[in-house]
C-alpha cells in the first residue's frame, strides 16, 4: 500500500483547532441539557458530563490541550448559565481539570488500553481529593455557610458527590471513546489511522467494563436518592 502524503502541518493544526473547538461546544451542550442531582441529601450538587467529552479531546490532543478546553467551557458556563459567578468558575475549572489533566498526562506516557485506564482512575481519585480541600475553601466563602458546616459535609456529601460524578465520568469515557473518535475520523476531524482506516475496532473488554462501572454507579445514585 502506498505510504499517505504527510499533511501541512498549518493544516493539521487547523484541524486540532477545529475539533478541540467543537468538543468545546459539545461539552457546553451537554452541561446544560444534562444536569441531575445525585443526592437527596445536596440537591444543590448536580452532575453533568462535560467532562467525559473534555477528556477525550485531552486523551486525543494532550493534557495542555485539555485544560485550554477546560478553561474555555468553565468560562462560557460563567458568563451564560452559572449562578455562581467567579467563585463557580475556579471551583467548577479546578474539578474539570482535576480530573481531566491527570487523565491525559499518564495515558499520554502511556499510550496503551492500561494507560487509559489507569489514568482515568488518577483523574478520578485526583478529583475527589481535590474537591475536599477546595469544597472546605471556598463553600464558605460563596454560599456565606459557617466553616464549621462545610467540615461536616465534607465526607458524608462532598465526597460521595464527587467520588460518584468521578466513577460515572471514567465509566462513560470507557463507553464512548472509541464511537466518538471513530466519528470523528469519519468527519475527517482526526486524521486516518496508519492503516488508512477512518475506525477503530471497539474493545469489547473496556465497553464490558464501562457499562459495569456505568450501571453500579446508577444502582448507587438510586440508592441514595431512596429510589431502590
Amino acid at each position: 500500500m502506498q505510504k499517505a502524503q504527510a499533511m501541512p502541518k498549518s493544516r493539521v493544526d487547523t484541524r486540532q483547532l477545529a475539533t478541540m473547538a467543537m468538543l468545546v461546544a459539545m461539552a457546553f451542550v451537554v452541561m446544560v441539557v444534562t444536569r441531575i442531582p445525585l443526592m437527596a441529601s445536596a440537591d444543590f450538587l448536580k452532575y453533568d458530563p462535560k467532562d467525559v467529552v473534555l477528556v477525550i479531546g485531552a486523551f486525543l490532543f494532550g493534557p495542555g490541550a485539555g485544560l485550554c478546553m477546560t478553561a474555555a467551557v468553565c468560562f462560557i458556563e460563567m458568563v451564560t448559565v452559572g449562578t455562581s459567578g467567579f467563585y463557580g468558575f475556579v471551583m467548577n475549572l479546578v474539578a474539570s481539570a482535576a480530573f481531566v489533566c491527570p487523565a491525559a498526562l499518564l495515558y499520554h506516557r502511556k499510550r496503551t488500553m492500561t494507560g487509559a485506564i489507569c489514568g482515568l482512575v488518577l483523574g478520578a481519585v485526583a478529583m475527589t481529593a481535590s474537591m475536599l480541600l477546595w469544597n472546605y475553601i471556598v463553600v464558605p466563602i460563596y454560599r456565606g455557610w459557617p466553616r464549621e458546616k462545610v467540615a461536616g459535609m465534607l465526607l458524608p456529601v462532598f465526597l460521595p458527590f464527587n467520588a460518584i460524578k468521578a466513577s460515572l465520568n471514567a465509566a462513560l469515557t470507557l463507553v464512548l471513546y472509541q464511537p466518538v473518535t471513530n466519528a470523528l475520523r469519519r468527519a475527517h476531524l482526526l486524521p486516518a489511522l496508519p492503516d488508512g482506516s477512518l475506525r477503530r475496532r471497539i474493545n469489547v473488554g473496556v465497553l464490558a467494563l464501562g457499562l459495569l462501572l456505568l450501571l453500579s454507579c446508577v444502582l448507587l445514585v438510586l440508592s441514595l436518592r431512596g429510589i431502590i
